[in-house]
């Protein structure tokens, strides 16, 4: 797997889907894996739900999973949920319509 180092890629343009799912599953292995973050919830109420990263100069949040909401990683509008052994793609970025 590249790692955000490894990457030379242009910001400004748009994010393919294994682009996307790298840099997803890069920001869930900063936090611990899968199991960590799908199976250790943070307080409910907890002031910081959500860890920021910059990775390849791109602006990576991934939740925490509760008991009524799912662990996710997003990466500029690509929505990934994080299972036990998984990171699955949820939602891709809406396209506008001019």
């Amino acid at each position: 797997m590249m790692t955000s180092e490894d990457r030379t890629a242009d910001t400004n343009a748009p994010l393919t889907e294994d682009e996307a799912m790298a840099l997803a599953t890069e920001a869930v292995e900063l936090a611990g894996g899968t199991r960590q973050v799908y199976r250790n919830p943070r307080h409910p109420f907890a002031l910081n739900p959500t860890t920021n990263y910059e990775l390849a100069g791109r602006k990576v949040e991934l939740r925490h999973g509760e008991i009524s909401s799912p662990a996710i990683v997003t990466v500029e509008g690509w929505v990934f949920e994080i299972h036990d052994e998984e990171i699955e793609l949820l939602m891709r970025p809406v396209k506008r319509r001019t």
